[in-house]
């Protein structure tokens, strides 16, 4: 419930503090005054659009700060999903700069707009012209009934049944949507496949190839520059060997002078033996060198297939190549694997759609029953607020699943006796509107844990002995739901537990909007004013007295 509403810098309201009762606040004052700004205060707190055209000084920012007690109304997920820290109180604030830039917060965390009227719809509902636009809306009536009914935990399963069932169905359409394409493209891969598999590029050494026939295409050359190596190496009259020889000999005559060098001989014996090796291999290799141009022509046709493959893919080597051949065993293999999928997709989405059915059937058996008991109950309490010969008629009619169930409703009205009934929109005045509503809405009032409702002048339209009924109505609401009621009418403002007055108050360069609450006294006065007027004569005053002592009588009761 609403604990303290502030409100300062907005429109005729320089600062404004509000501190409600938890049960029936009455809010009353001349036309003018300020009611309606605050409500549009309270609105800009749950997320309406902002105006800075609204600012009472332009050039200082508007706040307006709501404190809540919202132990009783289980919103912990709502905050999780909204990554916000929850507490018992709650505390929304809306701030809207003299350049229009607005700023929400919830708990002092910066929200986005959306997030503000999340959580502002679960704490502050009030009822205007809106809500007489909603109840003429089908959903929005199915969600009336079944709530009368006690059929959201049911509801809820079923929705959750209907979006596993949807999703499937989502799915299995993306499946075989791309079915179709992998079809018309099965064919080009498959070729591409082909010939990369052909290719066969497992374990093939590219760069090996290249330098092989690099080999071949200038053996002549190798082979005479190996021979000349050999003969520098081996063969020639001052070959390296030789000379190494000759050299390692006079190291050994005077190894025996100093260990020096001994270890010089050594080092040159391995170098000759190393010197030895290289001219053997120089030699091997020379003799292995030979021009075959066959083998050529095998190399050269093999690296065109690679080259050629490789400007197609546009990679740059073979290990690319063998990366797009997996990709299209890939893609080829998974559309022949598609066929299953789509089947067990099938299967699953039909098994789903039964569900859902099964789950519709028994939302519906449970609606219908409850639809003759919620027709009656309204119409009974109509009758007592001045229309006794009232009709509701709730129509059915069957349709396909959606995700509030297979049934399509509509409620029927009409206040005239013998008058065929016909839907809200064409057989309810704004005044039976009103009434309509304010009775749905104390239906529910046992059902659920309904936030702070506030009443925009639901009393439009009625008067005298309706207008006390109205106000026992709102009374017995209070008990268990916070309420605030904007009258005009005396018999509402004598049911309320507090009476606020909204006046404005005149200063030398502007008028201002003020609300305080009024003494036992005040209040009085205010309500025989309400019945007749500035000056009210002593049985205005008389009048006064009996519509409060009315209101003890009904809490009593």
């Amino acid at each position: 419930m609403l604990v303290d509403l502030r409100i300062k810098n907005y429109a005729l309201i320089e600062q404004l503090e509000l501190r409600p009762s938890a049960l029936l606040n009455i809010i009353t004052g001349e036309t003018g005054a300020g009611k309606s700004i605050m409500l549009g205060a309270i609105g800009l707190l749950l997320g309406n659009r902002a105006d800075s055209r609204m600012l009472f000084h332009t050039e200082r920012k508007c706040v307006i700060e709501g404190q809540f007690n919202i132990s009783n109304y289980q919103l912990q997920d709502i905050f999780e999903s909204e990554d916000l820290d929850y507490d018992a109180q709650c505390i929304l604030r809306r701030e809207i700069s003299p350049t229009g830039k607005s700023r929400a917060f919830v708990n002092d965390t910066p929200v986005t707009l959306e997030t503000l009227r999340k959580i502002g719809a679960n704490l502050m509902d009030i009822h205007s012209q809106h809500d007489t636009l909603l109840l003429g809306d089908a959903v929005f009536q199915l969600n009336l009934l079944d709530l009368y009914a006690g059929l959201v935990p049911t509801r809820a399963q079923y929705s959750n049944s209907y979006r596993s069932f949807r999703k499937l169905e989502a799915d299995l359409k993306a499946l075989e949507a791309q079915v179709v394409q992998a079809n018309k493209e099965l064919d080009y891969h498959s070729f591409l496949l082909n010939e990369l598999e052909e290719a066969r590029l497992d374990n093939e050494d590219q760069e090996a190839l290249e330098q092989e026939i690099k080999q071949l295409e200038h053996a002549e050359e190798i082979k005479f520059k190996l021979a000349q190596a050999y003969q520098s190496l081996s063969e020639s009259e001052y070959c390296a060997t030789g000379s190494m020889k000759e050299a390692a000999v006079l190291l050994g005559q005077i190894s025996t002078y100093a260990d020096t060098f001994q270890t010089l001989k050594e080092r040159l014996d391995s170098c000759l033996i190393e010197l030895h090796d290289i001219a053997d291999e120089v030699e091997a290799a020379e003799r292995r060198t030979e021009g075959d141009p066959v083998r050529i022509d095998e190399l050269q046709a093999r690296l065109n297939v690679l080259y050629n493959l490789q400007r197609k893919h546009q990679v740059r080597d073979t290990a690319g190549l063998i990366a797009v051949r997996d990709e299209l065993r890939q893609k080829v293999g998974s559309v022949l694997n598609l066929d299953k999928e789509i089947a067990r997709l099938r299967k699953d989405t039909d098994g789903a759609l039964n569900t859902v059915k099964r789950q519709a059937a028994k939302l519906s058996e449970n609606r219908l029953k409850a639809f003759p008991k919620f027709e009656k109950e309204l119409a009974a309490l109509l009758s007592d607020l001045g229309m006794p010969h009232s009709r509701i008629v709730v129509q059915h009619s069957a349709g396909q699943p959606t995700a509030s169930g297979t049934d399509v409703v509509s409620i029927l009205f009409t206040a005239n006796k013998g008058a065929q009934p016909q839907t809200l929109s064409k057989a309810a005045s704004g005044g039976e509107f009103s009434r309509l509503m304010l009775c749905i809405k104390y239906m529910l009032a046992d059902k659920t844990a309904l936030p702070t409702i506030v009443f925009d002048e639901i009393d439009t339209g009625i008067s005298g002995e309706i207008a006390v009924k109205v106000g026992r109505m709102m009374q017995q609401m209070a008990k268990k739901h916070q309420l605030v009621a904007i009258s005009h009418l005396p018999q509402m403002a004598a049911a309320g537990d507090v009476h606020y007055f909204v006046y404005k108050e005149d200063r030398e360069d502007r008028t201002i909007s003020r609300i305080r609450e009024l003494s036992a006294e005040e209040r009085v006065r205010e309500i025989a004013q309400m019945i007749s007027g500035a000056n009210p004569s002593e049985h205005a005053f008389q009048s006064a007295r009996e519509l409060l002592a009315l209101r003890g009588e009904a809490l009593a009761a």
